[in-house]
């Protein structure tokens, strides 16, 4: 791979939308002399007589044009060559979010002036940075490890406040320091060993298995109870995929309609109106559920219906969650029973709808569910959360949506305090290192010798390492940043 980490890059980190500022960034060696050549302040200093960290009034000028030499506010006013009136914001290295010399243009935010403005910087020496490049240098340049420039992309890609919080101390470093104290941990216990094996004349090995292995347990706890967030951290960071499901004529579509609090899908009283899967997010106590809603499952001979009805058992097979909706008028139906028990490894909350429809006398679930039920599928129908709603009058619609928090939250999500793994990568990296102390409290079972400990206990350290990035392979960290947007 060519090392391209000095050349000088340049992007646009605004969207390319009509808008009232858009921002270019420079960053590298060079930066400050590609400022002196594009940039002339209505103050007539120079870059390097700016401040080290100063925010500067002037203008953008295409210096390679055929114009007269600009020396001053007053020239500049009279030439062709101005392309924009700008605010240039000059960090010096290594107070910068790259820890180099950066420079930020706040231009107007016409697509065709912010073009312009980096074409002409590209024609100055810069050129244009990778996707995520100028985090991929704040890791390199040891501003921030690895754990935290993931984070700045979650941080973009927050679907709720919740997931924005939590992003922001990942950030902030929560889970480096964490990493760091595991680390620590079991590196003075392995040093201690590889010490003793040195010098067994001044430092004892007697009974420090023992003592080591409570110390091990209490690693191993911890990072089982890393892992154990991951499962949230996923549910936080990308949304619970929800599959409303049931048979045509339950009250899908309008479940749908309640739960995102507006008209999304069209709802009549012909069974069947829903014949293709309709993909939405909604967004309430900082739950995020993508949710999916399914054509009606039936026998059907219509052939688009058929498809629709295969998609939804397919999109069923690979959600998080099941909303099945029942028409509390109707209760629970053979066919029901059938597609539950085909189900029956998913989180599944049976939704019974229309209950301004019912006779309130019918309103108990107990007594719905034991409509043709045998004992054996009443059973089965008693594990499963129940809810009572009206996609009319969305009676039911907030204990609907609490219970949906407690499946996958335990009833809080608790950022304050402990660190939630949201990056697949992470947890992973997590299990491997689970696994060597495992193994090495395994080896203190046997009544193995201290140096076999100390091959597990290391392997647990580059494992954990590898979640900051003290040892990540180049390939790799172009993959995580290449998930980034162009300038960020």
């Amino acid at each position: 791979m060519t090392d391209n980490s000095t050349d000088t890059i340049t992007a646009i980190c605004t969207g390319m939308t009509g808008a009232g500022i858009n921002i270019i960034r420079i960053s590298g060696e060079k930066a400050f002399d590609i400022a002196e050549k594009i940039f002339k302040s209505n103050s007539g200093k120079s870059i390097k007589d700016m401040g080290k960290f100063s925010v500067n009034y002037g203008y953008i000028v295409d210096n390679l044009r055929k114009a007269a030499d600009i020396q001053n506010v007053d020239k500049v006013d009279n030439v062709d060559n101005i392309i924009d009136e700008v605010l240039l914001l000059k960090m010096q290295a290594p107070h910068s979010y790259t820890r180099e010399n950066v420079i930020e243009i706040d231009c107007h935010g016409g697509i065709t002036v912010t073009k312009c403005i980096l074409e002409n910087i590209l024609k100055n020496g810069a050129r244009l940075a990778e996707p995520g490049e100028f985090t991929k240098r704040a890791f390199l340049n040891g501003r921030i490890d690895l754990s935290q420039a993931e984070s700045v992309i979650d941080i973009i890609n927050a679907k709720s406040n919740l997931a924005l919080k939590n992003s922001v101390k990942q950030l902030k470093g929560q889970v480096k320091e964490k990493i760091f104290d595991l680390r620590n941990r079991i590196i003075s216990k392995t040093a201690y060993i590889e010490a003793a094996l040195d010098d067994p004349e001044h430092i004892s090995l007697d009974g420090f298995s023992e003592e080591l292995r409570p110390e091990l347990e209490n690693i191993d706890k911890d990072i089982k109870k890393m892992i154990a967030s991951a499962d949230e951290g996923k549910f936080l960071n990308e949304g619970i995929n929800t599959c409303i499901l049931g048979l045509p004529n339950a009250g899908k579509s309008s479940l749908l309609n309640c739960l995102l609090n507006e008209e999304r899908a069209i709802v009549t009283d012909i069974a069947g109106t829903t014949r293709d899967v309709l993909k939405e997010t909604a967004v309430f106590q900082d739950v995020v559920l993508n949710i999916i809603d399914t054509a009606g499952i039936r026998e059907t001979n219509d052939v688009i219906e058929k498809i629709g009805v295969e998609k939804a058992k397919k999109e069923a097979g690979d959600a998080d969650l099941i909303l099945y909706v029942i028409d509390l008028k109707e209760g629970l139906s053979d066919t029901d029973i059938d597609i539950l028990k085909s189900l029956k490894d998913k989180k599944i909350i049976l939704v019974y709808n229309k209950s301004d429809l019912a006779d309130k006398s019918f309103i108990d679930i107990d007594n719905t569910i034991n409509i043709k039920l045998t004992e054996k599928d009443a059973l089965f129908i008693n594990d499963l959360n129940r809810e009572i709603i009206s996609s009319v009058t969305s009676e039911g619609i907030d204990k609907l949506k609490n219970t949906i928090k407690e499946i996958f939250y335990k009833g809080s999500i608790d950022t304050e305090e402990n660190v939630i793994i949201t990056n697949e990568r992470h947890k992973e990296l997590l299990i491997s290192a689970g696994k060597s102390i495992e193994a090495a409290l395994v080896s203190i079972e046997s009544g193995m010798s201290e140096d076999f400990l100390t091959i597990d206990l290391m392997d647990a350290y580059g494992y954990l390492g590898c979640i900051i990035g003290e040892s990540v392979e180049d390939d790799l960290a172009d993959r995580i940043f290449s998930d980034f947007c162009m300038g960020k």
